[in-house]
This record gives structure tokens, sequence and C-alpha cells, in this order.
């Protein structure tokens, strides 16, 4: 039976990232959109770069993702998932040195009432108390 794999592994051992045009109508896509699918990688590189004490939306996430990968839109759905992925690789990284430096700070994109961070295995305090620490509503 194969073991399943922690949150770093699905952090760095996803597909390639992709762009295709859309032939349906998907969440705030229309058809015949050409549409950016990211990888955790992606998503990680992306918050890394939010400097501290800002808050950057994952709509506004996605719309700087398309643009600088040459599409229109970013996958809402992928999008959510690969955030979810960075936050707890974030947290599993965060559990193993119990040190903030180096970690991904998700909780400059994820929201504490918004339906992903209800989701999150650790619960929303680590996220709230880092939103806290750095002065984000």
């Amino acid at each position: 039976m194969a073991q399943k794999k922690t949150w770093q592994e699905k952090l760095h051992h996803s597909k390639p990232p992709q762009t295709k045009r859309i032939d349906f109508a998907f969440s705030d896509i229309p058809e015949g959109g050409l549409m950016f699918i990211a990888t955790p990688e992606i998503i990680d590189a992306y918050i890394r770069n939010i400097p501290e004490g800002k808050q950057v939306g994952v709509k506004t996430m996605r719309n700087d993702l398309a643009l600088e990968y040459g599409a229109e839109y970013t996958c809402p759905l992928t999008t959510g998932i690969f955030l979810r992925i960075v936050a707890e690789a974030a947290y599993e990284q965060y559990l193993e040195t119990q040190s903030l430096e180096n970690l991904t700070p998700f909780w400059r994109v994820i929201v504490p009432d918004s339906p992903l961070a209800k989701k999150l295995s650790f619960g929303q305090d680590f996220l709230v108390a880092q939103r806290k620490r750095e002065h984000i509503n």
C-alpha cells in the first residue's frame, strides 16, 4: 500500500503549469477564455514575494498570475487547491522547525473566515496569530 504524500511532497512534485483555452464557461471564466493552471510551487513563489504586513486577495493573485503567464484568467479551482497545499506545507515546516524564518507567509493571502481557512488541518488560530503579528486585518 502506497504511503500518503506529505504536504511538502505535494508542494514540490506536481504537474507542469499549463495554459489552455476552455470550451465552456467555468466559474468566472467565459467560454473561450485563455486559462492558466498554475502549480503549488508557482503559488508558493508568488506568496513569498508579498511584503510583510501586506495582504493580497486570491482574486488579485489569480489576475497577477494570469498576466505573468500570458493568460486571461487563472483557474480558480486549482488555485484554491494549490493554496491549501502551500499553507499545509508551510505549517508542516513550522512544526518541524518551530521557526517562521523561511516559511511561506500564506496568511497574507488566506482570510481567516474564508472557506479555505476552515479546511486547514491545523485550524485558524495560527493564521489569525500571524495576521495579528503583521497587523493585517
